[in-house]
Formats: C-alpha cells, sequence, structure tokens
C-alpha cells in the first residue's frame, strides 16, 4: 500500500498500526491515462480517491462550457463530496489531467473506516483544510488581480505542476481569459 497515504494521514493524527492495516485493506492502487474521466455530473460517485501521483480536475459543464472548480494535486485525498457521502448524483466532474496513480476505496469500505478514531480526526481536518482552501480562494478570486492570483498559484504548486495544466483550465480556474493569462505568464517569465 502507498506510503504516502500514511504519511499524509500521519500529518493530521496519530495512527496506530492497527488501524493503519485496515486502511491498507481497504484500498486497492488503479492507474489511469493522461485526460481519463473518473467521474461524470449526474453519476454517482462511488469511490473516495487518494492520489499517489498526477492531478485532477474537477469541472462543471454551463451551457458547453467547462468551468474548472479546482484541481487536486499528488499526494492529496479527493471526491466528489456530496455525491459520494449521500450516494447522490454529481454536479461535476473528475478528469485526470496528467497520468495517475490513485488509490480508491468504495463507499461500503468508507463507512468501515468511519469506525476508526484516526480516520474520523484525519476527515474532519483534511475537510477542514479543503473548507479553508475554498474561503481563502473564493475572497482572492473577488479581492485580488488576475496577476496575483496566478503568482500565488504558481507559489503554491511546484512549476512542473504549473506547466502540466493546460492554459484554458487553469484560466478557468483563476477566473481569467486565456489571452490574459497567456500575456500574464510572459511577462512574469520576462522578469
Amino acid at each position: 500500500m502507498c506510503k504516502q497515504l500514511k504519511g499524509l494521514i500521519k500529518k493530521y493524527t496519530e495512527l496506530p498500526l492497527s488501524e493503519w492495516q485496515i486502511i491498507e485493506n481497504a484500498f486497492h492502487k488503479n492507474e489511469y491515462k493522461k485526460d481519463s474521466i473518473l467521474l461524470t455530473e449526474g453519476s454517482i460517485c462511488r469511490k473516495f480517491y487518494f492520489i499517489e501521483t498526477g492531478i485532477v480536475r474537477f469541472f462543471y459543464n454551463i451551457d458547453g462550457n467547462e468551468i474548472t472548480k479546482v484541481f487536486t494535486v499528488a499526494p492529496y485525498c479527493f471526491t466528489s463530496k456530496n455525491s459520494f457521502l449521500k450516494q447522490i448524483a454529481a454536479p461535476e466532474n473528475i478528469q485526470i489531467i496528467d497520468k495517475a496513480i490513485i488509490w480508491e476505496t468504495t463507499y461500503s469500505k468508507y463507512k468501515e473506516l468511519e469506525l476508526l478514531n484516526s480516520w474520523r480526526i484525519f476527515i474532519q481536518k483534511l475537510l477542514s483544510e479543503i473548507q479553508e482552501f475554498a474561503e481563502e480562494f473564493h475572497l482572492q478570486s473577488k479581492t485580488e488581480t488576475a496577476d496575483i492570483r496566478y503568482k500565488r498559484f504558481c507559489e503554491r504548486y511546484h512549476p512542473s505542476i504549473v506547466q502540466k495544466i493546460p492554459l484554458k483550465y487553469l484560466s478557468s480556474f483563476l477566473g481569467i481569459a486565456p489571452q490574459s493569462l497567456s500575456r500574464i505568464r510572459k511577462e512574469i517569465h520576462r522578469k
């Protein structure tokens, strides 16, 4: 099993060996090609994921336009939260944008993991961190200029990751027209 998942959990809480063994047995590994679709809007998300390598994009289809909601970069956990937890239709799509190794568990196994103290603490802290990121990003998108938003994104992620994200996805996420983002990139790289 992936040592990175174990390390991620231990970042948030203590992890007894007996509980890790249960978590380890709940997940199985899959490899995905670039541009694979993990989830299509309207379908029910049946899995909880840990991305070991790669990049995942969440996006909405609105009037034929793809609007990027967020990226998940390895190593981290992800799912379509409401769809997975409530077993209802997902409002978004989940796409692999760089080939990925992903560990997955099913809804029923996830419910069993919720009985573990370490897993409950891990998920609570993870969800809190994701909520904080979403609130911070929302505020920045309303109060900061496009070039500052792009610089923040570049500070948050390694340059190799930023380069792997297509311009149209990144511009949609940052709320910047592709032409403007291209200009901002050129200006930053000139400096």
